[in-house]
């Protein structure tokens, strides 16, 4: 028999697919660590991702980003690659085991950053066609000068690229940063309404953002793998699969 499974609709598989986006400085990051601990109390199998974080790529773009020689285009190719191998390696064996997957940023990232810097919308809609669709997708809305002012008190130096001074915007860090994160704020905007994100609003209070989460994840959860108290580390050891927590969890008695 033929398997006619589409491996980009999360319809398909047993598992969920739960992914946080926004501008740096908007809070998802807490957000979603909050949720993961919450569905890991509620029983769930969870395994967590991030942006950029695969070993083969991560050497690649360390050394491009130190030499200053990617551009736009080498940029966005770099994260497709990164993403590319996180799919296949952590994200679709998850799905397929029935796993919870949370993703602290997705291909909107690279629809959002790399439009920004010019490259084509339309290309990488086609660069990243391969990528699950999501179960939900939030959008954590901050405004920029709130985000900016977090920035500043968590950062004590602002990175090249993070900066956006590849685009010569400005030579000031600071000056250059504002105007990136305003531009991929910009891009954001456009893809709710495209790809139905869930907004959230990120000067709510933490208690508030995390309950309109859960409200809305909840009722996805039903038929996800349930992992039951000291099982999760065998549940995990026998898909094979790991995620953000688990060495700890490993050495826990």
């Amino acid at each position: 028999m033929n398997d006619t499974t589409d491996p980009v609709d999360p319809q398909h598989w047993p598992g969920r697919l739960f992914i946080v986006e926004g501008i740096d400085g908007s809070g998802k990051s807490t957000q979603i660590d909050l949720l993961y601990k919450w569905l890991v109390s509620q029983g769930y199998l969870v395994i967590f991702t991030e942006w950029n974080s695969s070993r083969i790529v991560r050497r690649t773009t360390s050394r491009g980003k130190r030499r200053r020689i990617l551009t736009p285009l080498t940029f966005s190719l770099i994260h497709a690659a990164d993403f590319s191998n996180r799919v296949h390696e952590q994200i679709l064996p998850a799905l397929r085991a029935g796993a919870v997957v949370l993703a602290d940023r997705y291909v909107y990232t690279a629809y959002a950053r790399d439009a920004a810097r010019g490259v084509s919308p339309a290309w990488l809609r086609r660069l990243y066609s391969f990528a699950p669709r999501p179960t939900l997708a939030f959008y954590f809305d901050v405004p920029l000068d709130e985000a900016i002012r977090r920035i500043e008190l968590g950062r004590d130096e602002l990175k090249f690229y993070e900066a956006g001074l590849d685009l010569g915007l400005s030579r000031a860090p600071a000056k250059s940063f504002r105007i990136f994160q305003g531009m991929i704020r910009s891009e954001y905007g456009k893809l709710v309404d495209e790809f139905g994100l869930v907004r959230i609003d990120a000067t709510n209070t933490l208690v508030n953002q995390q309950d309109q989460m859960r409200a809305h994840v909840t009722p996805h959860l039903e038929g996800a793998m349930r992992a039951e108290d000291a099982g999760l580390q065998e549940a995990l050891a026998a898909t094979g699969l790991s995620g953000r927590y688990m060495d700890d969890l490993r050495r826990s008695p």
